[in-house]
């Protein structure tokens, strides 16, 4: 049906001018700019190196790699460099996708990469225009007003969530911009507004409880409010009250380096994106107390921790959700610490389901079982995924603040059918950020969960359940064992230097571990901090601690960024 909408719309009568054209706000990378002129495609963790042929014309890779390129955010990057060879290389590439995909043709053609794809084409319109002659401009806007019209026919269809924001958004930036359009404007004003209402809950969460995911439809709410009001028009008031719903979570969401806390499938998060997206909504409101979309945030001097203390998504918002449940992330100032090993999707199937299990994350797990499990796979967008199934079902959480530190305690089912055994952790961050206490059990509650425990035991011979509790450090991170094997140093290159120890309940050891992070091309190695033990008692407890080296300053200067240069 999207291929017949986009052979229709071919037929309509195309516009000819823009009646009016919002400000360009879309991000891009220079550094990533200057490889594609270069002829180094990276697009979904796949890398092709071609400098004789179009973009077009690349061996296909996958078809997360197809929609990456069908939806033109490169054409951010590209203009980031802004000069004559980008825009010669901008403007040839669209009149080569002009030429082969109009009509309906090829894979680009799905309300969201439309959406995505007209915002990038009007945003950067003057960039792509100039000094080109008439043909060519009439050939873009033929193609911008079928594209409009394909958009405003087929946006129901689709998903729920990001997909129909950008649907939605690049139907309201279009029919504003574009001579012959404007009738199309009001609909998608309501029907963006009607999403807000049933997407963004009262916390300003959605469904995913994706973070990265929460940004980029944060980012979309208020490039369609600032381009509504640059036209003249207010943005419905559901709309305006969803950006006021999710600035102060995305506030709590953000580490102390500004980067996004990588859960259910999210990553950190373009350098500069949650900053600007912050500052371009206006909305003042500090971060909520208690959780927001479901994830704790604790605070002290330059330390930030985020705890996912609830239950994952569930049914069709899974797809891409992981079994983090109660695992953390540690940033001290502007180095992350402790982390997840992020998402695997961009570096293929095995790979992604890797990084959505249990030992993936900065949490506890039982026997190599994850407190969540994958179900059988579903073929979505021609990829086939798998939900999340048998998640935990109860998931409680307890927020402390005392003189010296301010702690959470949060616990979970997720291992009560198969162990009969509930997780429960509690952590403690110091007012000054300079030391960090956790404690894990695992225990059997109720004669029932007993009941289940003992069943376990008798599979193990009585030789106990075993457990792991994972610590996966940034690659950036220098770690080594220390005091005899009882402990563990890391250096940040902020110079600052931190102590893992452990009560000696479990065996602590340091193992390799993977760090996976879009726009490279295949997952970094790290380090991982691991206590393993057993459980042979109703309760088992193991507590451990993070802290600052007494020599470690309160104040760092911390000036050098890593992430101003690009991935290889």
């Amino acid at each position: 049906m999207n291929r017949w909408h986009a052979w229709r719309s071919a037929r309509a009568r195309p516009a000819s001018a823009f009646v009016s054209q919002p400000e360009p706000r879309t991000i891009g990378s220079f550094a990533r700019g200057r490889q594609l002129i270069a002829g180094n495609f990276l697009f979904a963790g796949s890398l092709v190196e071609d400098a004789e042929d179009t973009i077009w014309r690349l061996p296909q890779q996958s078809v997360a790699f197809d929609e990456e390129i069908q939806g033109f955010a490169w054409l951010d990057d590209l203009a980031a460099v802004g000069d004559a060879a980008a825009r010669e290389t901008s403007q040839a590439w669209l009149a080569d996708w002009i030429a082969l995909y109009s009509g309906g043709r090829g894979p680009g053609w799905t309300p969201d990469l439309t959406g995505r794809r007209l915002i990038r084409w009007i945003n950067h319109a003057i960039f792509l225009l100039n000094g080109k002659d008439s043909d060519y401009s009439k050939a873009y806007y033929r193609s911008l007003a079928q594209q409009t019209i394909f958009l405003s026919r087929t946006w129901r269809s689709a998903s729920p969530g990001l997909p129909r924001f950008e649907a939605l958004t690049g139907l309201i930036y279009a029919g504003i911009a574009l001579e012959g359009m404007e009738d199309r404007v009001e609909p998608a004003m309501k029907a963006l507004a009607k999403e807000c209402s049933n997407q963004i809950d009262q916390e300003g969460g959605i469904p995913t409880r994706n973070p990265e995911e929460l940004l980029e439809v944060f980012t979309l709410l208020n490039w369609a409010a600032s381009a509504l009001a640059e036209a003249g028009k207010m943005a419905p008031k559901d709309h305006l009250a969803a950006i006021e719903r999710i600035a102060p979570t995305l506030r709590a969401l953000r580490h102390s380096d500004g980067g996004l806390a990588r859960f259910h499938g999210g990553g950190r998060g373009l350098e500069g994106r949650l900053d600007h997206a912050l500052a371009t909504s206006g909305v003042k409101s500090a971060a909520p107390a208690g959780l927001s979309m479901g994830f704790a945030r604790l605070h002290g001097g330059r330390t930030s921790a985020i705890v996912d203390a609830s239950k994952p998504p569930s049914g069709a918002n899974s797809l891409n959700a992981h079994a983090s449940t109660l695992a953390f992330e540690l940033t001290s100032g502007r180095r992350p610490l402790i982390v997840n090993c992020g998402s695997g999707t961009s570096f293929g199937p095995d790979w992604r389901r890797a990084g959505r299990a249990t030992p993936s994350h900065s949490t506890l797990g039982v026997e190599g079982y994850s407190s969540s499990r994958l179900g059988p796979k579903k073929v979505v967008g021609g990829v086939p995924r798998e939900i999340l199934v048998d998640t935990p079902k109860d998931v409680r959480v307890q927020f402390l603040s005392e003189d010296e530190f301010e702690a959470i305690i949060v616990g979970h089912d997720g291992y009560l059918s198969t162990h009969g055994l509930t997780h429960i952790r509690r952590i403690d961050l110091s007012h000054n950020g300079r030391s960090l206490a956790g404690e894990d059990t695992l225990a059997a509650i109720e004669r029932s969960d007993e009941q289940i425990f003992e069943k376990a035991l008798d599979r193990s011979n009585l030789q106990g359940i075993s457990f792991q509790i994972r610590f996966h450090l940034h690659p950036d991170v220098d770690a080594a064992l220390d005091m005899g094997g009882t402990a563990i140093s890391m250096a940040l290159k902020s110079g600052e230097i931190w102590v893992f120890r452990h009560d000696g309940t479990a065996k602590l050891s340091l193992e390799p571990s993977i760090y996976m992070e879009k726009g490279r091309i295949s997952p970094r190695a790290t380090k991982q901090m691991v206590l393993s033990g057993v459980a042979v008692e109703y309760a088992t407890r193991i507590r451990w601690t993070l802290a600052k080296a007494q020599e470690t300053p309160n104040a760092v200067r911390d000036l050098q960024r890593d992430e101003g240069t690009e991935p290889t």
